[in-house]
Parts: structure tokens; C-alpha cells; sequence
């Protein structure tokens, strides 16, 4: 069954077909498949998302090496219980996308940084992390984490910063002496 109808100006076509029991079993088996070779996925809404900002945000999922998915809920569930991963599901309503990573942090870190951007059309709802579900409000924190660069960075900030000190005080004490 097709529909056709006006949209303003514009003439847009929907296609509603059903999809057949191979292309079923394609879907559960690349949901399978991503499940193998992650770390973390993140489950998000998208809802009014236009054409030009999904391709932006595939762009940068892309760079950050987080891949992304459209796939029926149902099917996907196929899947996640196929897969014996612990914890409750999150509840998944409406258009629901996935980003998946071999990095545990990437995706939780890009797609936030959408949802904070496009913050009517966006929305984490929850997620898989090291082989468990997770929250939304978890998945928020994970994304909080910083990237291992800034990590590193701020490591040697704080291994410099008490010797910094040391130097700074040996400084005051050698030009307090020749005062």
C-alpha cells in the first residue's frame, strides 16, 4: 500500500510496505553483529530531525568513529535478547536511532553533544555499556566523561601543577637570599 499526499507545495510519496522475513532476519543479524563488535550503543529519539541535520550528525559520528542505525524496535530487541546483555532495557517510543562504538565513551559523548544542540528534536533514552543497559541519566553521565586526550591532559596538569609549586617557592626563596 502506498500514500501519496500534498505537503504545502511540495508532492511526497510514503511508502508502507511490509518487509519481508529475509530482510527481517539482515536486520537482526547487523543489530547482532554490532552488538559483537561494541562497546557501547546509545538508543536515541529523533523526531521532526531534518534531512540536513542528520547528515551533519552522521558526519560527525563519522569522524568520531560511532557508526549509526535506524532499525525497528522490535527487531532490534530480537537482538538485545538474543544477546543475554544484563539489566532492563530502557523504554524505546517513537523513532528510535543507534550509535554504536568500539570506543566505551564516543557515542554517548556525540549524540549528547546533538541532543544539547537540537534540543526539541533529540533525546538519549538510554543504552548498552560494557554489556549492561543503562539509563538515560546514565548514559548523560557517561557522556559528561571527557575524551582520553583532555583526560591525559589534565592528568599531567595535576603531576606538573605540585612541582610548578616547588620551583616557584625555591625561586622566591633564592631571590629573598641575595636581597
Amino acid at each position: 500500500m502506498s500514500l501519496y499526499g500534498l505537503k504545502g507545495r511540495n508532492f511526497y510519496f510514503v511508502n508502507k510496505m511490509p518487509i519481508s522475513k529475509d530482510k527481517k532476519k539482515e536486520i537482526i543479524q547487523d543489530v547482532s553483529n554490532i552488538l559483537g563488535s561494541s562497546k557501547a550503543i546509545v538508543f536515541f529519539n529523533f523526531k521532526g530531525f531534518s534531512v540536513k541535520n542528520t547528515t551533519e550528525m552522521r558526519r560527525e559520528l563519522r569522524k568520531a568513529d560511532v557508526g549509526y542505525l535506524v532499525a525497528k524496535k522490535t527487531l532490534a530487541k530480537r537482538a538485545f535478547d538474543a544477546a543475554k546483555i544484563t539489566g532492563d532495557m530502557p523504554a524505546m517510543f517513537g523513532e528510535t536511532a543507534f550509535a554504536y562504538s568500539a570506543d566505551l565513551i564516543a557515542p554517548a559523548r556525540e549524540v549528547y553533544n546533538f541532543q544539547k544542540k537540537f534540543k526539541d528534536n533529540l533525546s538519549i533514552v538510554g543504552g548498552i555499556f560494557d554489556g549492561k543497559y543503562m539509563s538515560k541519566e546514565e548514559m548523560i553521565a557517561i557522556a559528561s566523561i571527557p575524551s582520553q586526550q583532555t583526560l591525559y591532559a589534565q592528568f599531567v596538569n595535576i603531576i606538573n601543577s605540585p612541582i610548578q609549586g616547588l620551583v616557584m617557592s625555591l625561586d622566591a626563596i633564592a631571590k629573598k637570599k641575595t636581597s
